[in-house]
Order: C-alpha cells, then structure tokens, then sequence
C-alpha cells in the first residue's frame, strides 16, 4: 500500500460510515393496503409525526388498497430494497392471505424482512342477549344442544372474524354455520336483530355495542383482560385453555434491505411506541401496544403463518 494509500484509508472508512449512519436522508413512505380511515391508517397517523421526528425525516402514508391488503404488500415487496419504502401490514395480509388466496404475488417470509411489530387486538366474542348464555361455557353447551342452530357473521370469508370462530368450533367441538357479510357494519346489523347468533369482533367496536346491551360479551382472545372491557373473561378464564388469538399489526421493509436500516427503523419505532402519550392513544383506538424487534417479530410470523393456515384448510375457505 502506498503512503498516499495509508492516508487516504482512514478517511476512506470514515466517509463509508457517516454514509451509512445517515439513513434515512430522505423521506420514509410507508403504503397501507388498506383505504384511508380505516384502522390501519388511524394506527399510523398516530404514530408517524413522532416517527418522523425520531428519524430525522417526513414520514409518508401512501395507500395501495385491494385484495385483502395484498396489492399493497405486492407494492413494497416490488420495491428497492433500501429502507425508504414500508408496509404497515396486518394480520390477513401477511399470515391469512397466503393461506386462503389461490394466487397471491408475494411470500410473506421470502419477499420480506419484518422491522417491527407495533400493536397486537385481540377479539371479543359475543352474542345476541337472547341467546341464553351468560358465559361462554354456557354458550358452548347451548351450541352443543342446538345443532345446526347456531350461526356466526364475519365481515367476509377468509378474514380474521371468520377463522376465530372456526378455530373456536376446533377447539370445543360445537358446530356453527357460516354467515358471511361484506364487512362488519352489516355482520352487527343481523347481529343485534337476532339474525347471526354468534361472532367474534375487534375489541373497539364490538365493546361499543356491549356497553350499549345490544350485544353480550363472553370472552376475549387476549392473554389478559383488555382495558376497554376489563369485566371480560379471557379464553383461559371462561373455560378455553390454550387459545390465544390476537390481531396483529407490523412494519415491514422489502427483503434484502440493509440491516442498518431495519435496524434504525426498529429502534425508532421502539422508542416511539414507548411513549406514554402514545401508548394511551393506541389504548383509546383499541389496540394493544405490543412491540416486537425486527428479529422476534421475523419469529413471530413464522410461527403465526401455520396456525392459520390450519385454521384457513379447517374452514375450507379458497379465494382467487
């Protein structure tokens, strides 16, 4: 190596070091598959000034909705690889979808490197207050003595408040039938007039509805009782034992991003959803502030992606 070589070395390494510490330099777009309004993009509206202030950089919302969140997951998967381009995903997008879609563009472990977890919701399970339970141990005995008597509403085949109840009939043995609707507004309406029996609802709308008595909550999915309905049971505490079910949403980046920036991202959504005021208003939406790292949450859907595909071959249920 030359003298002017040895010089220069240093302030080679150096130079490659403040580049790399400068992620982002830029502005981060994060693409929901979702339209605007929903909770999803409630859920990082309420994150993204304080993301944007802890990087250093404006953070984007762009909205790519269609297929169950999937053209918008095609979108990021189909992106540069460099940290600047994310997914706020969901439970259907990544672990549901590919078990229920006969074609779907992306593999949720193949095309992406999961950042970080941000929020778990759990499900309450509920009925109409003229079935005559008051539990849910009460409730399966019912469904047991009733046959082909019982039905459940979902907002569509295929989605969570579909599979929850199909992983319930597992797990205790009743039957229920299958009342799809074209999403939850309308599953509520024959709900509350006695139509559908049965359903199993995020926490948010679903606890509106109980406090008003048009419903009556039995259970919710959560390891512990949730704060919006802190008189509900959990699963293990009405009687079910070893069914834990719960929503989730992530960030994700395309596969092959650097793990400098995944990294950096992580950290920064860390921070940000140890914020107290934040954890508050993510409480108030009703989501569970539930970070996980970039690598547990890698872990968390691998081990996430069989059981719904079991639940998905148990219910039957294929989509194009």
């Amino acid at each position: 190596m030359t003298l002017l070589a040895r010089l220069l070395a240093p302030l080679l390494c150096a130079a490659a070091l403040s580049a790399q510490a400068a992620f982002p330099d830029k502005p981060v777009k994060i693409i929901i598959g979702f339209p605007a309004g929903g909770p999803l993009d409630q859920h990082m509206r309420l994150l993204s000034d304080r993301l944007g202030a802890n990087l250093g950089q404006p953070v984007i919302i762009d909205y790519r909705s269609g297929a169950g969140g999937a053209v918008g997951a095609d979108a990021v998967a189909k992106s540069a690889p460099d940290g600047y381009t994310l997914l706020l995903a969901n439970t259907g997008t990544m672990v549901i979808n590919p078990a229920v879609y006969t074609r779907l563009p992306y593999q949720t472990l193949r095309d992406f490197a999961p950042v970080a977890r941000t929020a778990q919701q759990p499900l309450l399970l509920i009925v109409n207050p003229a079935v005559p339970a008051q539990t849910l141990q009460e409730f399966i005995a019912h469904a047991r003595a009733n046959p082909g008597k019982v039905n459940f509403g979902s907002a569509g085949n295929g989605g969570i408040s579909h599979l929850v109840p199909e992983m319930l009939k597992q797990a205790t043995g009743i039957a229920m039938t299958h009342v799809p609707y074209k999403g939850s507004a309308p599953a509520f309406v024959d709900l509350i007039a006695g139509q559908v029996q049965f359903m199993a609802e995020s926490v948010p709308q679903a606890a509106q509805y109980a406090r008003q008595g048009k419903v009556r909550a039995l259970a919710v999915t959560s390891r512990e009782r949730n704060i919006a309905v802190p008189e509900v049971p959990t699963m293990a505490e009405a009687g079910v034992r070893n069914f834990e079910v719960v929503g989730f949403y992530g960030i994700l980046a395309p596969a092959a991003t650097p793990r400098e920036a995944v990294d950096r991202l992580s950290s920064a959504f860390r921070q940000v959803i140890g914020e107290a005021a934040i954890r508050e208003r993510m409480v108030q939406q009703g989501a569970d502030p539930a970070f996980l790292g970039a690598a547990d949450f890698a872990a968390f859907l691998k081990a996430e992606m069989p059981r719904w595909a079991a639940a998905v071959a148990a219910s039957g249920t294929r989509l194009d």
